[in-house]
């Protein structure tokens, strides 16, 4: 399966994945107007094997397949390390 992914330029870290390129009309308008601009980053084969940075693979393929889009938000910071203070600034 094929996923097309474009980043928001209005949400900080936010991605859409779409199982057709540029087939924006599949996302809720609502949605859609939060996100405002989307730019393309890249085009990914999420073949079983395939492994994601920040998402479960089989739950984006599942999304695609059942809505024709995915919604990557960004890391909470309990998730990223390194939003903690290590006490290291001068």
């Amino acid at each position: 399966m094929q996923a097309f992914v474009y980043k928001s330029q209005r949400k900080a870290d936010t991605y859409v994945y779409l199982a057709a390129r540029d087939d924006f009309e599949r996302l809720p308008p609502p949605v859609r107007e939060q996100l405002g601009a989307l730019r393309f980053v890249l085009e990914v084969a999420l073949t079983p094997e395939r492994r994601l940075a920040r998402e479960n693979p089989e739950q984006v393929r599942a999304n695609l397949a059942a809505r024709g889009f995915h919604i990557q938000f960004p890391p909470t910071l309990a998730a990223d390390p390194m939003a903690d203070d290590w006490g290291t600034d001068a």
